[in-house]
């Protein structure tokens, strides 16, 4: 393995606890969040994001190695939209607390446009299926972890049975994730989650 003296500058990777660099990161996803719903995916080229972020693409790829890490990093690090749940012990309290705060997010249109983008790149694009499995993986566990209080832990299956309907109601059907909606969801996954448990 090689030391951090013996790599060459280009190819070291950021030093994210470095206040500069923590800076420089912040202003580049907010460039490229402003960039990503005007020029699309494609169109979010690392020349571009470069040019209006005032950085090299050298400085990008070290931080991105590629557009699907830069993607990934748009979504799970979008803005803060200031409705994320409390961990809880009412399990319907949570889960609809944290249904809101999905359908919050996918609604700014930078990470609405990176959640379709790395989704229809994964059947493609080895890097991009890694980042949806891994932006799974971190929802699945941070819903988990609202949960603890109230001593119930979700698998998989039961994961997807929440938020799948408001996916599909947004990305498929191209309709409105009402309250009601939500309301309606989670009193169905709660039914799920009581025969499962039976």
């Amino acid at each position: 393995m090689e030391t951090m003296s013996s790599t060459p500058v280009h190819r070291r990777k950021p030093a994210l606890s470095n206040p500069r660099v923590q800076r420089t990161r912040t202003r580049i996803l907010a460039v490229a969040r402003d960039l990503l719903p005007e020029v699309g995916p494609t169109g979010l080229t690392y020349a571009l994001l470069a040019e209006r972020a005032d950085v090299t693409r050298q400085t990008l790829y070290r931080h991105w190695p590629g557009r699907a890490a830069l993607l990934f990093d748009l979504i799970l690090e979008g803005p803060d939209s200031g409705t994320y749940p409390e961990p809880g012990s009412d399990v319907r309290a949570v889960a609809t607390a944290w249904l809101k705060s999905l359908r919050a997010g996918i609604s700014d249109p930078a990470i609405r446009t990176a959640v379709l983008a790395v989704t229809a790149q994964a059947d493609h694009d080895p890097d991009s299926a890694q980042a949806l499995v891994r932006i799974g993986e971190d929802r699945h566990a941070a819903l988990n972890k609202l949960l603890e209080p109230s001593g119930v832990q979700i698998n998989d299956d039961e994961y997807t049975m929440l938020y799948g309907p408001v996916l599909a109601r947004l990305f498929l059907d191209r309709g409105q994730v009402t309250d009601a909606f939500i309301d309606a969801v989670v009193t169905q996954w709660l039914t799920a989650l009581h025969h499962a448990g039976a």
